[in-house]
């Protein structure tokens, strides 16, 4: 792939300044060069992702300085990935953005968001881990920017509180890996993986309580229990394509422990062994317990939409927490699923708020427009969101189930089945409240607006081509989750000379 690795990141970048530097005042050239920059990621991504599936890893050193003296971006199949996931996503909501109107309500809402997806494809390539921290507060700055787009007191006020939580998230990542490089001197990825089986043992304790930092930091970003609060005010508050977009947001942390815990923390090396599994599996089934009963108490369908996406966060975590390949390989396969379905819930959502001007579930409400096709889709994001059939929440949870049998695993499965119950409920009360419970009255007229229904439409689109391609995709996902907990081949691609200077 050669210097095309970079591209996903220096190419919203450049994007972002441009926008803000040129464009921010002129909205329709700069929607217009936006969108076309998302749309050449998006072609990008699935280049280089074709590329990851035939080649194997390849690192790309910045600068021309050899690992673990410089940057390192490294190119595999789980990196690729999530670039052409985040672009898909990206781009389908932008489309969604601008149909409805929402990049007008601000003058840099362009600029943000090409730097939102410069922090995303970094944190996703990067194989060095002072860099991730460095992308994830590139995500941090951006997506506050976003987060508080349009204005108005309780967006503000749920602002404050997400920078809050995501600075003490910063602080003890810098903690965690200042213990690191004390100990080993090194935060190249591939390096400390080699390095870390070699580890004395009278240094154990101080990597150990490394380790424990950077899950904190991760469970921060993937809003596991007791560190979720920022999320539910946050995603409900937001506007609602940034909260589709956030949807990709919280499996930066979720990604981040794959990589990290497979990589250079294994439960195989002698020094931690289980504990980082038996300290995330617990959270994550408390997790999915207060996203379930979140859904079924929620008064608004914004906050349904919210509660929604730590449920889904629990389910995923229980997966990742195995560290077998049979459970990652389900884990990341839930990880698209549950990607697509919150931004389809949050968009419609939106679409909601829109035409009714609340998306309270307490009083009814007279009818919308569109009421039909908005009760149709939000048909559909409950199926998915709730893993029923025949949708691919419903294939995501059975592989993570049948990747958990075994003695000991019957609290897992207690703890989905049920919580898929629960969830079932709290989506059909929110559901019946919204669009079956109305009041008697004629619609408000509304814009028809195509280009969101489209965006939301291509996410759905999204959903079943997972569902029809389910066979070929799993066995892709089994390929890498194999790659990931055996990182032979991710090891020795950092070991490689640097590139040819252009």
């Amino acid at each position: 792939m050669g210097h095309w690795i970079i591209v996903p990141v220096v190419l919203p970048a450049i994007m972002g300044a441009f926008t803000l530097l040129v464009l921010r005042n002129t909205i329709e050239v700069a929607r217009v060069f936006s969108t076309v920059t998302t749309a050449l990621l998006a072609a990008l991504s699935v280049w280089l992702l074709l590329g990851a599936s035939a080649e194997g890893p390849e690192a790309y050193f910045l600068g021309n300085w050899p690992a673990p003296f410089g940057i390192v971006l490294v190119l595999d199949r789980l990196s690729a990935l999530m670039v052409a996931l985040t672009a898909f996503l990206a781009l389908a909501v932008q489309l969604y953005a601008i149909g409805t109107g929402w990049d007008t309500r601000g003058r840099h809402f362009h600029a943000l968001w090409q730097f939102q997806l410069m922090g995303l494809c970094g944190a996703f390539l990067t194989g060095d881990a002072f860099n991730l921290f460095v992308f994830f507060e590139v995500l941090l700055i951006a997506s506050y920017g976003l987060m508080i787009h349009g204005g108005g007191r309780a967006r503000l006020k749920a602002g404050v509180q997400y920078v809050a939580f995501n600075l003490v998230g910063s602080t003890l990542f810098l903690f965690g890996l200042a213990t690191i490089y004390s100990v080993m001197g090194t935060l190249n990825m591939a390096d400390l993986a080699a390095k870390l089986p070699l580890l004395p043992e009278g240094d154990a304790a101080l990597m150990r309580l490394a380790g424990v930092m950077l899950l904190m930091v991760f469970a921060i970003k993937g809003a596991l229990v007791p560190l979720h609060f920022w999320l539910p005010a946050t995603y409900a508050q937001a506007p609602g394509p940034v909260s589709a977009l956030f949807a990709v947001m919280t499996k930066v942390g979720a990604y981040a422990v794959i990589r990290c815990f497979t990589l250079f923390f294994p439960v195989t090396l002698p020094a931690s062994g289980a504990l980082f599994a038996n300290l995330l599996l617990p959270a994550a089934l408390v997790t999915l317990a207060v996203g379930a009963i979140g859904v079924m108490g929620a008064r608004t369908l914004a906050t349904v939409a919210a509660f929604a996406a730590i449920a889904s966060m629990g389910t995923l975590f229980t997966a990742v927490a195995q560290f077998t390949p049979q459970a990652t390989a389900a884990a990341i396969y839930y990880l698209l699923h549950s990607t697509l379905a919150a931004a389809v819930m949050f968009l419609i959502t939106d679409l909601v708020l829109s035409r009714r001007g609340t998306t309270d579930l307490v009083s009814p409400k007279t009818p919308m427009a569109q009421h039909g096709l908005l009760a149709a889709l939000f048909m559909v994001a409950a199926i998915a969101v709730a893993g029923m059939p025949p949708l691919s929440g419903f294939l995501g949870k059975l592989l993570i189930l049948d990747a958990t049998r075994g003695a000991g695993q019957m609290l897992i499965w207690g703890a989905i089945l049920v919580s898929s119950f629960v969830l079932i409920l709290g989506l059909a009360r929110a559901g019946s409240a919204v669009f079956w419970k109305t009041a008697p009255g004629t619609p408000l007229p509304h814009a028809p607006q195509p280009l969101a229904f489209v965006a939301t439409g291509a996410l759905v689109a999204g959903l079943i081509g997972l569902t029809l391609a389910a066979g070929p995709i799993t066995g892709w996902l089994a390929e890498t989750a194999a790659a990931l907990h055996d990182p032979v081949a991710y090891i020795d691609a950092n070991k490689l000379e640097p590139h040819d200077a252009p």
